[in-house]
């Protein structure tokens, strides 16, 4: 019989690392790609290198020259087709820091209207140079600031008069003469209707002007400041002889006189949340609340109500100081409420034509 014959040690070992090696290696191929796998997998999709691309944007230079002897000022540079004027000005004011931008007037022709501070540069452009016409539109002040100084001015001198300083007054006669009821009633009036204006600037009206000049809130204080002395003054005097009528005539026109104020504060409301809702723009419509009804009649019911407020205090009091500033304000209310309507005509043609623009028939 034959004996198997075992491999000698060195062959056994030699026979034992070539298959070990074997498995080493291809346990390390196995465990190389697994851990590559998992690199690419952790990475996310490979991308391949952006490519660069070179974009080119175009900047605009707007020369600025004075309206009058159309020299030039100065030329703001480098200003991107996304600017408003609005930024050109701030700009225009680092250059040239005694004019900041609400005293800057830009027009694109030198008769020509003052450019918005929203309007977008590019759409002005021609060429990559603007040539604009700078007019300086003196010291202003915010349309908030203005509101506020001249319905404050009333407010304050109306009851400086109330109280019957013994500078405005004879101290022995305001003493011994009796407040006809119709003085105080006409003090309460007078303050509500001019808090109310305070109040409706604060948190009502929304004023995209922006700013107005000066010269404007010195005329209209020294008109509001001048007719409230001179209404306060014969409204309070001693001797102020009550109305003819009596009791009835202020009762009916304070009654009149409180609904014309509740009217207008309900008009400026609608009016605020119509511009400002964000839907399509339309014509200020009446809602469920019967002082809006007047839409249907006429297209300022606002200043309507203001006209009526001061109709009514005309009765109520019988002094010939309130019925000028009455007469007065139905001018400038009329003036105004006209160019609106014809704002409203440009705008909304169907839904107005047949509206009056202050007053039923007559404007």
């Amino acid at each position: 019989m034959h004996r198997r014959q075992k491999p000698s040690a060195p062959e056994h070992k030699r026979d034992l690392a070539a298959h070990g090696g074997a498995l080493s290696m291809s346990h390390n191929d196995t465990r190389s790609f697994f851990n590559f796998s998992q690199l690419v997998l952790s990475a996310g999709h490979l991308k391949s290198s952006p490519v660069l691309k070179h974009s080119k944007i175009t900047y605009f230079e707007v020369e600025i020259l004075d309206v009058q002897s159309k020299k030039q000022i100065c030329i703001v540079d480098k200003i991107p087709p996304s600017s408003t004027l609005l930024d050109v000005k701030h700009k225009f004011h680092k250059a040239c820091p005694q004019w900041y931008p609400s005293r800057v007037g830009l027009q694109l022709e030198r008769n020509g209207p003052y450019l918005k501070d929203s309007i977008n540069i590019q759409s002005l452009a021609v060429s990559s140079i603007i040539t604009l016409y700078f007019t300086d539109l003196g010291q202003q002040v915010s349309w908030t600031t203005f509101f506020l100084t001249e319905y404050t001015g009333p407010l304050l001198i109306y009851l400086l008069f109330y109280i019957r300083l013994s500078t405005i007054y004879d101290q022995v006669e305001s003493t011994k003469n009796f407040r006809h009821p119709v003085v105080h009633l006409a003090c309460f009036c007078h303050c509500l209707h001019y808090i109310r204006h305070l109040l409706e600037t604060l948190f009502v009206h929304k004023f995209s002007g922006g700013h107005t000049p000066l010269k404007n809130m010195i005329k209209g204080c020294a008109f509001y400041w001048g007719f409230t002395s001179w209404i306060a003054y014969y409204i309070n005097h001693p001797r102020y002889t009550p109305p003819s009528f009596g009791h009835r005539q202020v009762s009916f026109a304070a009654l009149a006189f409180l609904m014309c104020e509740a009217g207008n504060h309900f008009i400026n409301v609608t009016l605020a949340h119509q511009n400002h809702s964000g839907l399509k723009a339309c014509f200020p419509s009446p809602t469920y609340n019967p002082f809006t009804w007047l839409f249907l009649l006429v297209s300022c019911p606002n200043y309507t109500y203001e006209v009526g407020s001061w109709i009514s205090f005309t009765v109520m009091t019988q002094t010939l100081p309130v019925g000028i500033f009455a007469f007065l304000m139905v001018i400038q209310m009329s003036l105004w409420a006209q160019k609106k309507h014809k704002l409203y005509l440009k705008r909304f043609y169907p839904e107005v034509r047949r509206k009056a623009a202050m007053i039923p028939i007559i404007f």
